[in-house]
């Protein structure tokens, strides 16, 4: 009886102790974690603590998945368990200032109606039409709403600047505010459209500029400006020509100020030749440059230099007395696999078009991170401007072409801390007949570098803007319908968005994904296919000539005619290709098998391990541990 009670004794105390620690681990260590993972997949970083821990008013998180679309697509499933623990480190870090809430939606319920009305995407699973979902809705105090209509397990490496994004649009409902100073017609030009009246587009405002507007609130800014509206959170400079030294200064002393800047620059905009000056004749000055700005912040650009591309050239129109009718004109190219798909900005676009373009570099000891993100094949080299400026020869172009140095930067981040191109302001601009010009009431005090690591995008080309090189504008019953062929309006919308963002949301870049190739197997997989590629090759070309030495026997074909009748030594030759065949086909089948032998042989190894041997060390530590107890126990007794 004294055992039995020490014993009951003993199992409370120890079921008192494991409820001690739930608690204490609950209370203490529910923020606790340790990522494991080899590129940190749960570890926030840490732009997306800082807003996070900013956040002023509640954001919900309601999550729609249907658990059908994991049942039947499995990656799915993983996938969402990998949201599910990135939302749940959200909440956890906003310290209650993020509420979760979770839907499945079934078919032709409520849950699926509010889905839908948040504009979350549905997709079919199977041949009978129902709907899975797999997407976010958001909302703020104010009903602000924003919405991740289906997670793409394409995008996982970019899970968190996207709900990182959602948050800080919620937290900032505002639109942010943008500064465009330009020599362009971005806006439109109203004499464009009275002397091409009826030709669709023309004297409109840009496309890309239209895209501009639903995002930001635009602010233009003169030419002669001294101060950059503080206001302004992004500035676009676009191919603004001749700036003065006061210009050039509010600029400067803005990203100094720590304001966002995306600056393009570009050695001959196609955009601004191809409309006429105020006199009707051709625009002669079409070149842009900031290079004052550009030296001192350790950019390189030279202004009379292009850069030509045969891959992705257009095809262009050749000259009348040549004997081909097209010829691809280099310096009108698409960028494909020029585009940098790790940064958020640039990585679900698909092709860019570039004109004319210059390029950029980073200068020699400059100590900054510049990180390219369009840039031109290896297959590119310079091009003088004289060679495009007037009347150009795409033939001519062509044949005097040599790609070198390749690949060439067009768009760049710059990060790093900046200093002034300036050592004081410069003289105000002179007012008329010469009086002494005066300085803006808000003028700032000069700024020698930047406080923090400036961040900006700079750009060679400015026709990125225009467009005719990226969209198609038709008149449809009175209504201009714009048909993109490229993504140079979403290229400068999101650069633009992610500077709006600020550092929080600049600093994130892409991760790993959850689901993780089989390294090892596919380095065996590539060993093997080095070691016996050439052998099946060889055999499978043997096969070929085999089969077909067969079919002309079959058939009669050959000196004999189509119609001769098949001799005795033929049909032994028949018969010995039919054996070479079949021995043929053994080896093939042989090399093939060793092409997964080492494979199948760790394939076979895991399986025993898992399914024999780890049971198997498991059940005699078990069985050596009670016999362990059962002698302390015999010690004991006696």
């Amino acid at each position: 009886m004294r055992r039995f009670t020490s014993s009951l004794l003993g199992v409370l105390a120890v079921l008192a102790i494991l409820v001690g620690i739930n608690v204490l681990a609950e209370t203490r260590l529910g923020r606790a974690q340790l990522d494991l993972t080899q590129q940190k997949l749960y570890t926030l970083n840490d732009g997306t603590r800082k807003i996070l821990g900013g956040l002023k008013d509640p954001v919900t998180l309601r999550l729609y998945y249907s658990r059908a679309l994991g049942g039947r697509i499995p990656m799915y499933g993983a996938y969402a368990d990998r949201v599910r623990e990135m939302l749940r480190e959200y909440a956890s870090v906003a310290d209650g200032k993020i509420k979760l809430e979770y839907f499945d939606p079934e078919p032709f319920s409520d849950t699926e109606d509010r889905a839908l009305a948040y504009g979350l995407q549905g997709v079919p699973v199977d041949q009978g039409g129902e709907q899975v979902y797999f997407g976010l809705a958001a909302s703020n105090l104010l009903d602000d709403e924003r919405t991740i209509p289906f997670f793409q397990p394409e995008r996982e490496r970019f899970l968190e600047f996207d709900l990182t994004k959602l948050i800080y649009e919620l937290s900032n409902p505002k639109r942010p505010v943008m500064g465009v100073l330009s020599s362009l017609p971005l806006d439109g030009d109203p004499r464009m459209m009275m002397m091409m009246r009826g030709q669709p587009g023309a004297g409109a405002p840009w496309v890309s500029m239209l895209q501009l507007r639903q995002s930001f609130t635009v602010k233009n800014v003169q030419p002669d400006v001294q101060v950059i509206d503080p206001d302004i959170q992004v500035l676009l400079v676009a191919h603004a020509q001749n700036l003065s030294d006061n210009a050039l200064y509010a600029i400067d002393q803005f990203v100094m100020r720590g304001g966002r800047l995306m600056a393009m620059v570009d050695p001959h905009s196609e955009g601004q030749a191809s409309a006429p000056n105020p006199t009707g004749q051709p625009v002669t000055e079409t070149s842009s440059d900031l290079k004052k700005l550009f030296d001192a912040w350790g950019i390189e650009y030279d202004s009379k230099q292009l850069v030509g591309d045969i891959t992705g050239a257009w095809r262009a129109r050749a000259n009348a007395t040549d004997r081909v009718q097209a010829v691809d004109y280099l310096a009108w190219f698409n960028i494909r696999d020029g585009l940098n798909h790790e940064d958020p900005a640039t990585a679900d676009l698909s092709q860019v078009t570039v004109a004319s373009t210059g390029f950029l570099r980073k200068k020699a000891g400059a100590d900054i991170t510049f990180t390219p993100l369009l840039s031109t094949s290896a297959k590119a080299g310079p091009l003088a401007l004289d060679q495009v400026k007037t009347f150009p020869d795409p033939a001519k172009i062509l044949g005097s072409f040599k790609s070198e140095g390749g690949p060439y930067v067009i768009a760049a981040r710059v990060r790093g801390v900046l200093k002034s191109a300036f050592t004081g302001p410069p003289e105000p601009p002179k007012g008329p007949n010469g009086v002494e010009g005066k300085r803006p009431d808000n003028f700032p005090a000069y700024i020698a570098q930047t406080v923090q690591p400036a961040n900006l995008v700079v750009a060679a080309d400015s026709d990125i803007l225009a467009d005719r090189f990226w969209v198609r504008v038709q008149d449809f019953f009175g209504q201009q319908e714009a048909t993109p062929f490229a993504d140079n309006g979403p290229f400068v919308a999101n650069l633009l968005g992610t500077l709006a963002g600020g550092d929080a949301l600049i600093g994130l870049r892409s991760r790993g994904a959850a689901l993780r190739p089989f390294d090892l197997v596919d380095n065996m997989q590539r060993d093997a296919e080095a070691r016996y590629r050439q052998t099946e090759r060889t055999l499978q070309a043997h096969l070929d000539e085999t089969q077909k030495k067969l079919t002309e026997l079959r058939t009669g074909r050959g000196e004999q005619g189509a119609n001769a009748v098949i001799s005795e030594q033929q049909r032994v030759a028949i018969d010995d290709l039919r054996k070479d065949i079949t021995a043929t086909r053994v080896k093939l089948r042989n090399v093939q098998l060793e092409l997964r032998r080492d494979i199948l042989r760790l394939e076979s190894t895991l399986r025993f391990f898992t399914i024999i041997a780890i049971p198997a060390l498991l059940t005699i530590i078990a069985v050596g541990l009670g016999l362990v107890r059962r002698r302390r126990r015999a010690v004991a007794r006696a």
